[in-house]
């Protein structure tokens, strides 16, 4: 740690001497009606603070020139449209900053009075339970490492589980009932090392650099989306510059890597960039005796504006990832199984976005996603074969959304997904003592899963009075395989009290498929019914400044039809990802199981409209399940309550200084039957105590320090980010260790300071 802290003052201040005095940039962007794309002509732009001001063209265009590096706001307001204020506007030396700006038509039309969510624009018109983050929120969010999932866990909707996963357990959700759409692309996971059939991963692959906005839905999200029970999140990269080349390298905890964007001719822009992790270039394995990492990405978009009304958006997203290691590895390290992984994944796609005259537009997207694991473990007590993978997943999708505005009270919002997947799976489970201390048979899978998926939906967005709007529609899910046709309604109110006061509701029905990976594992799992949520949602927003936003929600979730193993009549099946890693041996499979969550959560949130930004949440929860016992138990996510304290101090142009401390409940666990465990040198619970005990509470701070550099045609960003600082000892799970043959505790990262840079050219 101090010769980190001694390495950044040193860093800082070599590069303070090159940087230069009067560096400047410009910013240029467009401005258009966010229901129907149309450009917004003649639009006041002001860089606040400054006395700078512009107005839009007849394209929606508009342009500041030679304005000096650093960071700004931005307001924009138009006559008869809500006001918008983007905040953290980076201004580079000899580089133009980029903005697409939507403007929402006004809801409420009073007189003499100023709307004042004009930082909060992006969500003002999404459902209930949505918070929204720009780039740069994430970029330099404390103990997130830029990473597009840790930035959430402030959020009161996230349990807090493990600092070493970006597991997304959301309102008593598992890691399987979240998904993420890129561009109007699905990607299932935005992890490296992902888990099978989960969204789980360790590492975030996504290139921070490349986002432009991110919103993120807890629950009750619109029909557009399905087959997940929990969360949905929206991510959208920006366009390449169009102006010229640029160059940039960076380095970090996760890996060092290079990109660059530029035009493609006069009416097309590209950016691509690529990673990859280092430990194992630097670190012996044979003397850490562990298994060392070893990944890297690529990905990169191609934007072409055919007209003013047609774009295309080519986009790929690819990871590779290896780990592995010996018998005598894990001997040393106190592993209880070696082996090796070798995965791969891509995600391929072409969206046509067409913007209708003045009335809608259409995003049709086309992707193919494949995901490879072949991963192969043994025992390592006796060296005995356990765990055999081999699995390809190719996945054809067709997606449709249109948005049409008939007049200032109806629009609708329709479309279609069909998808297509060509699953081939050669899964050995072998037989292992589980945790009641059964030997189950093996269980052998070579097998072609094709299926076809299909999916029709539509809403209802009505302005019923000047100040009560209501969104409602159903989704019609079918799936070839299981032969299940599910619809799912959905409505959501919003009734504004007055311009800076407004109360929510929502409800809705969500399906989700059961994975692959479990279904090909018994012919009979194809009349499984399709696990259900029903979530019921009511809210209340109120702005406490022009920046500051105050909402307190509760809800509901009422989980049915969620498959249990009658051999481990207590297991939570979708919960299972968590406690093992993976899904394993399920002979039969019964669709009773059921489970509920319920919360209240407060979040106070404030937009850096000056040298401030924060974040303060709590939520109190609890969640549930029946087992086939008849039981209820806790689900092993239950942290019950929890409490995030976040916020940073930006004096200048070049100095950030963040915090953020997250306090949560002890998570639930079934504790080991310590005698029959030791009996047979591997951990057997005691069943009758199915998550009655609960782990230390947990706590931690990480703290972020950054300073920008600018020089005459470059600029440089140096940080030093301290994750868990105070060294808490926060307990993630208890395993048996089969080396040793008793209880050890599983501990979360202890304090781990990360230095990193970014450079553009």
């Amino acid at each position: 740690m101090k010769r980190l802290l001694i390495f950044f003052i040193v860093l800082t201040a070599s590069a303070s001497w090159g940087s230069s005095l009067n560096p400047n940039g410009s910013i240029e962007g467009t401005i258009s009606d966010r229901e129907t794309l149309s450009p917004l002509i003649g639009v006041n732009v002001i860089i606040k603070n400054s006395g700078n001001g512009a107005a839009s063209d007849t394209e929606g265009s508009f342009k500041f020139e030679n304005v000096d590096a650093g960071t700004y706001t931005l307001e924009f307001s138009y006559i008869g449209y809500d006001r918008v204020i983007k905040t953290d506007i980076i201004v580079r030396p000899q580089r133009t900053t980029f903005l697409n700006v939507l403007m929402q038509n006004s809801a409420i039309e009073m007189e003499n009075v100023v709307v004042e969510g004009g930082y909060f624009s992006e969500v003002e018109n999404k459902p209930v339970s949505t918070v929204n983050f720009s780039a740069e929120e994430i970029r330099r969010a404390p103990g997130s490492a830029g990473d597009v999932s840790r930035i959430v866990y402030g959020l009161p909707s996230l349990a807090k589980v493990n600092d070493s996963r970006n597991s997304l357990i959301v309102r008593g959700g598992s890691p399987l009932e979240n998904s993420f759409y890129l561009d109007n692309i699905e990607i299932p996971n935005i992890n490296h090392f992902q888990i099978q059939g989960s969204s789980d991963g360790p590492i975030g692959l996504l290139n921070v650099d490349f986002i432009e906005d991110v919103n993120f839905y807890s629950g009750g999200f619109s029909p557009v989306y399905g087959n997940r029970l929990s969360s949905i999140m929206e991510i959208s990269y920006r366009d390449g510059n169009p102006k010229k080349f640029q160059p940039q390298i960076q380095m970090s905890m996760a890996g060092f890597g290079a990109g660059a964007e530029g035009p493609l001719g006069n009416n097309a822009t590209y950016m691509f960039s690529v990673s990859r992790s280092y430990l194992d270039l630097i670190v012996d394995q044979v003397e850490t005796g562990g298994a060392l990492p070893k990944y890297g990405d690529f990905q990169g978009k191609v934007t072409y504006d055919v007209d003013d009304k047609n774009k295309l958006t080519l986009l790929n997203v690819f990871s590779k990832d290896d780990i592995g290691n010996t018998h005598a590895d894990a001997v040393k390290g106190e592993n209880n199984f070696y082996g090796v992984s070798d995965d791969f994944s891509n995600v391929a796609g072409i969206n046509w976005r067409y913007v209708w005259s003045g009335n809608g537009y259409s995003n049709t997207s086309i992707a193919h996603t494949i995901n490879s694991f072949d991963r192969n473990y043994y025992e390592t007590k006796s060296q005995t074969h356990v765990y055999h993978n081999i699995t390809k997943e190719n996945n054809f999708k067709l997606r449709n959304v249109n948005y049409f505005k008939m007049n200032d009270k109806h629009s609708l919002e329709f479309g279609l997904e069909a998808s297509v997947n060509y699953n081939a799976i050669d899964l050995v489970l072998f037989g292992r003592q589980d945790i009641y201390g059964n030997v189950a048979d093996p269980v052998y899978v070579d097998k072609d899963l094709n299926t076809i998926r299909g999916s029709f939906y539509a809403v209802h967005h009505w302005n019923l009075f000047e100040n009560l709007k209501a969104e409602y529609g159903a989704r019609i899910n079918y799936f070839d395989y299981t032969g299940n046709i599910n619809i799912a309604p959905r409505v959501n109110l919003t009734y504004e009290l007055d311009s800076k006061t407004s109360i929510t509701a929502s409800a809705g029905i969500f399906y989700q498929d059961i994975p692959d990976i479990i279904l090909t594992q018994n012919a009979s799992f194809k009349d499984l019914k399709t696990p259900t949520s029903t979530h019921y949602i009511v809210g209340i927003n109120r702005m406490l400044g022009e920046s500051t936003r105050l909402s307190i929600e509760a809800y509901y979730k009422d989980y049915s039809n969620f498959p249990i193993n009658p051999e481990q009549p207590n297991m939570f099946l979708f919960d299972q990802v968590m406690i093992d890693g993976l899904f394993l041996i399920n002979h039969d499979l019964k669709d009773n199981g059921k489970a509920y969550s319920r919360g209240v959560e407060v979040m106070i949130q404030k937009k850096l409209a000056s040298d401030f930004y924060g974040l303060v949440s709590g939520s109190y929860s609890k969640s549930r399940y029946k087992d086939l016992t008849g039981s209820w138990n806790d689900r092993i996510y239950d942290n019950e309550y929890n409490f995030t304290l976040e916020g940073g101090y930006i004096p200048d142009d070049e100095w950030e200084f963040k915090v953020r401390w997250i306090y949560a409940g002890g998570a639930p666990y079934t504790p080991f039957d310590i005698e029959a465990s030791a009996a047979a040198n591997h951990g057997i619970w005691n069943t009758d105590q199915i998550n009655s005990l609960r782990l230390p509470d947990y706590h931690s701070l990480n703290i972020r320090i950054d300073k920008r550099f600018y020089f005459s045609g470059s600029n440089l960003i140096v940080y030093l980010s301290v994750w868990n600082a105070y060294g808490r000892d926060n307990i993630s799970a208890f395993q048996w260790n089969e080396i040793k043959n008793e209880q050890t505790k599983d501990e979360q990262w202890s304090t781990l300071p990360v230095l990193g840079f970014e450079y553009e050219f």
